[in-house]
């Protein structure tokens, strides 16, 4: 299937106030304020582009549609935030929201040290990540899946073996949330492991209850939800 690569940004500075792009505008990069144009053609949809086609934040990925999808569910003013961290380093949060959470929708391959070094960026930080890039991720999920053990009597909650299956053991070491999309139809599926042992444990949670969360929920039920995860991956996972 043809995804669509959408270059730069959604937001940027126009007279001191984000907006979209539109015809004939000039803006301003919110992280770093070098010059952007409005890119307002026929075929891609409208965005910015820096000057000169510069980018000022190597964590940056090109967009595809299933990354403005997942904006799109949240406020606009919860996009493309520029986060700061107490050395001044800057990156932009593809979603910040008002509890602080950041969400970074990742798509393309990401090297471990990138991923790391956000884990690491963002103290509430929350994964989600395109399980359709490759073909082969969505068959090995499933296998895992359906192989993988039931933690008591939750059925929602089972412990797999990683090396069955190539993206959940490149995600294993992630000390943030991981949670895989495979369609805007299912389930989004949990990832908690640490990184050193073969087995996981994995969690299916819905899509629509996770963005009413972060959109307005209370955040402690669903941050005690992955500690009662991660305690069960510590007592059940050896």
């Amino acid at each position: 299937m043809l995804m669509l690569v959408y270059l730069n940004m959604k937001f940027a500075l126009v007279n001191e106030q984000r907006q979209e792009a539109q015809p004939n505008l000039f803006g301003a990069c919110p992280a770093c304020g070098h010059p952007m144009l409005a890119k307002c053609g026929k075929v891609r949809i409208w965005h910015w582009a820096h000057k000169g086609g510069r980018t000022c934040d190597p964590w940056w990925e090109n967009e595809t549609e299933w990354h403005r999808a997942w904006k799109g569910h949240f406020p606009s003013e919860w996009q493309e935030v520029v986060h700061q961290g107490h050395n001044g380093e800057k990156h932009i949060a593809d979603v910040k929201t008002n509890q602080g959470w950041v969400l970074e929708f990742q798509h393309s391959h990401i090297k471990p040290e990138e991923r790391q070094s956000r884990d690491s960026f963002y103290s509430k930080l929350i994964w989600i990540v395109d399980g359709t890039r490759r073909k082969r991720d969505v068959t090995q999920f499933r296998d895992a899946w359906s192989q993988g053990t039931p933690v008591g009597r939750n059925t929602f909650l089972r412990k797999v073996f990683l090396d069955d299956c190539a993206l959940l053991r490149e995600w294993s070491d992630s000390r943030a949330a991981v949670f895989f999309d495979f369609g805007k139809d299912l389930n989004l599926f949990c990832l908690i492991a640490n990184g050193k042992d073969k087995l996981g444990h994995v969690f299916c949670f819905s899509r629509g209850m996770l963005i009413n969360l972060l959109r307005g929920g209370n955040m402690q039920d669903f941050e005690a939800l992955l500690q009662d995860a991660r305690a069960s991956t510590t007592a059940r996972g050896r």
